[in-house]
Parts: C-alpha cells; sequence; structure tokens
C-alpha cells in the first residue's frame, strides 16, 4: 500500500500531461494561467487571514481564552466535560494550528489513553477551523455577510463537541 501511495502523484501528474499533450493544450500558458489565477487568489484572501491570526492572537494573548475556559468549566464539569479540555474547544473554531499545540499538551499530561486524552483527540477530530475556514471560503468568493455561514458553522461545532463528548464517554467512560 505504502508503495502504491508513493506513485499516485507522479502518475496523476503524468496522466494530465499526457491528456494535455493529446487534445494538443499549450500546457506551459496553461500552467502561467493557472499559477496568475492562484497569486491573484492569495492576494484576495491574505486580509482575511491577516485579520483572522490576529485576531486569534489577541484573544489569546489577552487572557480571553484562559478567563472564557474557567468561567464554563464549572458547569461544564457537570455534563462530564472535564476542565482540561474547554480551552481546545474554545480555540479549535478559531486555530487548528493552536488547537493541535494544546491537544499535544495534553496528551503529554495526561497520556493519550486517559478519557481526556481520548476526548481531546476525539473533539480534534470532530470540528472544523470555522473562523479561518470562513474567512478563506467566504473571502475567496468575495461574500461580505457572513453571519448566517457563521451561525451555521459554531451550531456544527458545537454538535461534533457534544458528540465527541458522548462517544468518548460511552466508549471509554
Amino acid at each position: 500500500m505504502a508503495e502504491f501511495a508513493t506513485w499516485v502523484l507522479p502518475v496523476f501528474i503524468a496522466a494530465a500531461v499526457v491528456a494535455g499533450l493529446v487534445r494538443r493544450i499549450d500546457l506551459f500558458e496553461t500552467f502561467l494561467e493557472g499559477a496568475r489565477e492562484g497569486l491573484q487568489l492569495v492576494y484576495n484572501i491574505f486580509p482575511y487571514v491577516l485579520a483572522i491570526y490576529v485576531a486569534i492572537g489577541v484573544f489569546r494573548a489577552s487572557g480571553a481564552l484562559d478567563a472564557a475556559a474557567q468561567a464554563m468549566s464549572g458547569w461544564l464539569a457537570l455534563v462530564g466535560i472535564p476542565a482540561p479540555v474547554v480551552p481546545l474547544a474554545l480555540m479549535r473554531p478559531l486555530s487548528g494550528s493552536a488547537a493541535l499545540g494544546y491537544l499535544v499538551s495534553l496528551l503529554d499530561e495526561y497520556g493519550p489513553d486517559s478519557l481526556i486524552g481520548r476526548l481531546a483527540s476525539v473533539m480534534q477530530g470532530s470540528s472544523e477551523t470555522t473562523f479561518y475556514v470562513l474567512s478563506v471560503y467566504l473571502g475567496a468568493v468575495g461574500i461580505k455577510r457572513s453571519g448566517p455561514a457563521l451561525a451555521f458553522c459554531l451550531l456544527g461545532d458545537a454538535v461534533g463537541f457534544i458528540a465527541a463528548v458522548w462517544v468518548s464517554h460511552a466508549f471509554w467512560g
């Protein structure tokens, strides 16, 4: 299987080149056109990506993340959500890399086979970096009013987190 995986991309590229040659497409010009469009896309979405990273930095550096996690941890513990995973649930919609770093620290501290380790792992996999995805995709197509999309995406994250808690307690609790 590993050998198959190493050949998938080269075979796909070779097939695309052969198909382009058979259809008599100017491959170099087509490649340059795609590169131009890619750079234009980067230019269009960069302000949105920069804004979300600045907002994440301010949220974490201000202590708001820790304060929110502390405020919520008491009543979340009543429904089976351990306090150490609360920051992960708050961070995951904002930043995938920050959430992954926090997940690694939870796994180091509690172990991957603990309830906290498993719950955090399932939470990481059952949610999305909502704000990043919305800023990139909606910014790329020029949509300015993102309120309804944001509400449904955050609802999806909440359902993912609740399902992660249920699954983790059902199988490992």
